[in-house]
């Protein structure tokens, strides 16, 4: 569901409920509210126009609370922070109960008889307790735009879109270029983008399968999960017996957005992670803790992501028949994503090269044979840097130190 429905739906609910409810009342219930007009027509006044005043005032301060540490977090955060689902629900109980209120208040000594209808009243009682409890939830929400709590959701959603897009590793890693190598098949149609730029915010893995059996073909993505396409940028070939029908399908297979996200997305994770550390180690931040805090989720993610088969690039029908390759990154992909950003704008903090040292040195011990290599090797990269960087000698040997605190603990047993 998009969430502008959200509010939509409690504001249509709340008219119906406003036409519906009071008359239902009047017709069948006959009990009235023991309160004065003049009272409740205060007490329903009173919630609608505070409604509307808190609605503003709450809202104001949450869009600036959320743009401001986006900003200082990363520019990519913003819209994550927005389509916060409570902030949607906020806004549709304090509209509803704005417009219920209105609806009661209507039919408060409607006939002249000083009557109060009370089962809306207590409708409306019942509306403003839970649009206070709204808020307080939503107060208590505005905690997550704290540094750690942001680091923290962001490792437990990279976690979870791992698990959900890769297989447990059975076997040693496969060097990627070995497959990469094999022929591809003749292309008989080659799909294009042909708009404004989109990105490729998922691919529906089990329908392309489905389409490439019917035609009895094989795909060849071009294109992966965060590439943006613009005009004219070849998503795929098919190799196969296309029908007059087969382009449009393969293209409904390839879901397009105005930005990345996390389905099937791991690496969009890493990004923000690294956006976050980045922005920290800029001269007008100089906040090489933060960095340091990035580093603890991202070596995490890594560790994850050791346990998984980013080799596995194919996709098999039913009775075992390929019908799709499609690309993936690789794990010297994902060291250079989650390091040499931070490397290389961490490279004058004492701090952020002891943090990347740890990580580095206990991937090392942590990864399967066919990736120590390639960790060894970010590691020589790092240890160059630091001799070429304008640290002192002192300062350089203090570099070299593996520390899980980045300035803490640089003894361990």
């Amino acid at each position: 569901m998009q969430p502008w429905l959200i509010p939509t739906l409690y504001a249509s609910s709340s008219i119906i409920a406003g036409f519906i409810v009071p008359r239902l009342e009047s017709k069948f219930f006959t009990y009235g509210l023991k309160l004065s007009t003049t009272s409740a027509q205060a007490y329903l006044s009173a919630v609608a126009s505070g409604m509307m005043a808190l609605t503003g005032i709450v809202f104001s301060i949450a869009f600036v609370l959320v743009q401001f540490n986006a900003i200082v977090y990363s520019p990519r955060l913003v819209i994550w922070f927005a389509r916060d689902r409570l902030l949607f629900h906020s806004l549709g109980m304090f509209v509803a109960t704005f417009m219920y209120s209105l609806a009661t208040l209507a039919w408060v000594d409607r006939t002249g008889a000083e009557s109060v209808p009370l089962i809306s009243a207590a409708i409306v009682a019942a509306m403003l307790v839970a649009s206070v409890l709204m808020l307080s939830r939503l107060v208590e929400r505005l905690d997550t735009l704290q540094i750690t709590r942001v680091l923290q959701i962001l490792g437990d959603t990279g976690r979870e879109v791992i698990h959900l897009s890769y297989l447990p590793l059975k076997s040693p890693a496969i060097d990627a270029r070995g497959r990469d190598g094999e022929q591809e098949a003749p292309a008989s149609l080659i799909v294009k983008h042909g708009s404004k730029p989109q990105t490729v915010t998922s691919i529906d893995m089990k329908r392309l399968v489905e389409v490439a059996r019917q035609a009895n073909g094989i795909v060849y993505m071009k294109c992966a999960v965060g590439d943006v396409l613009v005009l004219g940028t070849v998503i795929l070939h098919f190799s196969g017996k296309p029908s007059a029908t087969t382009d449009e399908q393969l293209r409904k297979c390839i879901i397009l957005g105005d930005q990345r996200t996390f389905a099937q997305d791991p690496k969009f994770t890493f990004r923000l992670l690294v956006d976050i550390a980045i922005k920290a180690l800029s001269p007008s931040i100089n906040d090489p803790t933060t960095a340091v805090q990035a580093i603890d989720q991202i070596e995490d993610l890594l560790r994850h992501l050791a346990a998984c088969d980013l080799e596995e690039n194919r996709a098999f029908d039913q009775d075992g028949v390929l019908r799709v390759i499609y690309q993936t990154p690789t794990w010297e992909d994902y060291l250079a994503l989650a390091f040499d950003e931070i490397r290389q704008f961490g490279s004058t903090s004492i701090q952020v090269m002891r943090r990347l040292n740890s990580a580095l040195v206990e991937l090392e011990g942590y990864v399967d044979s066919g990736r120590v290599a390639s960790v060894r090797s970010y590691m020589d990269h790092l240890y160059s840097e630091i001799e070429q960087s304008g640290f002192d000698p002192l300062d350089r040997a203090a570099a070299h130190i593996e520390d899980r605190q980045g300035l803490g603990q640089s003894h361990r047993h």
